[in-house]
C-alpha cells in the first residue's frame, strides 16, 4: 500500500509554494490563493500557449500541456489563463493531429521534433488529452472540442497497430488510451491498456504515475486491472522518504510525487 502520509509529508518539505497549492488541492480541493494561481500562469504568450524552456519565445504545444497539469492540480482550467491556452491548442490542429512550430525545429528535444513522426502522435496525443479534460470537466460529451477530438481519435487510432502496439514514446500510449476512452473507442483503448499491463513492470516510478493519473483523469475505473497493477507498482517504487524518483533529476521528484498522489488518492 502507498504511504500517503509519507508522499505529503515529501512534497510539503521540498516542494515550493506552488507545488504545495497543487497538494492541498489535491487533497482537500481547497483552491489556491491568486498570488498562487498568478505565479503559476506567468510567462503565457500573448496567442495562449507557452514557451517551453528550450523554445524562445515560441509557444509549444508540449510546454503548454505541462502548464495545463500544473493548472489542473490548483483546480484552474476554468480560468481565462487555462482557457485561453486550450484555444490555441484547439487552433493548432492540422489533419486530425498537433505539430510544434517548425520554427522549434532546431531547438526541439525529440519528443516534439517538428517532423518528425513520432513526436507528432506524442504531441498530438498530448493536445488530445487536455481538449478532452476540458469537455469532461465542462459536461460535454461531444462539446466546445468534439468536432477536433473525433478526428484526433481516428488519427491516433490508425497509428496503433493490431496488438495495441504503437511507433512512439511511451507516454504517447497511455495518452492514446485516454482520448479512445473517453471517445467510446473501448476496444482500440483497450489494446493499448493491455501493452502497457505487459511493460508494467519495466517502467519508471513516473511512468507509471502519470499513467495512472492519465487515465483515472478521463474517468477509466479505480478498480480497473491496469490502475490496480499500477497502484501496486508505485507501492513498491515509493522510497523510505515518502518520494518518488522523476525521470529528469531529482529536481522534479516533487512533480512525479504528486503525480504518484493523483493517481492513487
Amino acid at each position: 500500500m502507498v504511504d500517503m502520509d509519507g508522499a505529503i509529508g515529501f512534497v510539503v518539505a521540498h516542494g515550493d509554494s506552488v507545488d504545495r497549492a497543487r497538494l492541498s488541492f489535491l487533497r482537500t480541493g481547497a483552491g489556491p490563493t491568486e498570488d498562487i494561481l498568478t505565479t503559476a500562469e506567468i510567462g503565457q504568450s500573448p496567442d495562449g500557449g507557452w514557451p517551453a524552456r528550450w523554445g524562445a519565445e515560441v509557444a509549444s504545444i508540449d510546454a503548454t500541456c505541462f502548464r495545463l497539469a500544473e493548472l489542473d492540480d490548483l483546480g484552474a482550467l476554468d480560468r481565462q489563463a487555462a482557457r485561453r491556452a486550450l484555444a490555441w491548442l484547439a487552433s493548432r490542429q492540422h489533419d486530425g493531429m498537433w505539430e510544434e512550430d517548425d520554427s522549434l525545429a532546431a531547438e526541439a528535444p525529440p519528443w516534439a521534433k517538428p517532423g518528425d513522426p513520432e513526436a507528432r502522435l506524442y504531441v498530438t496525443t498530448n493536445a488530445a488529452f487536455w481538449l478532452t479534460v476540458s469537455d469532461l470537466d465542462a459536461g460535454w460529451g461531444g462539446g466546445r472540442y468534439g468536432a477536433l477530438l473525433r478526428p484526433a481519435a481516428q488519427a491516433i487510432a490508425a497509428h496503433i497497430g493490431a496488438d495495441g502496439s504503437w511507433k512512439s514514446f511511451l507516454v504517447s500510449a497511455w495518452l492514446s488510451a485516454a482520448v479512445l476512452h473517453r471517445q467510446d473507442m473501448f476496444y482500440e483503448s483497450a489494446r493499448i491498456q493491455i501493452m502497457l499491463g505487459d511493460r508494467l513492470s519495466q517502467m519508471s516510478p513516473a511512468d507509471v504515475a502519470s499513467m495512472a493519473s492519465a487515465l483515472r483523469r478521463v474517468g477509466v475505473a479505480v478498480d480497473e486491472w491496469l490502475l490496480t497493477a499500477a497502484r501496486r507498482r508505485l507501492a513498491e517504487t515509493q522510497r523510505s522518504d515518502g518520494g518518488w524518483t522523476s525521470d529528469d533529476g531529482a529536481a522534479f521528484d516533487v512533480h512525479t510525487t504528486l503525480a504518484a498522489i493523483r493517481a492513487t488518492r
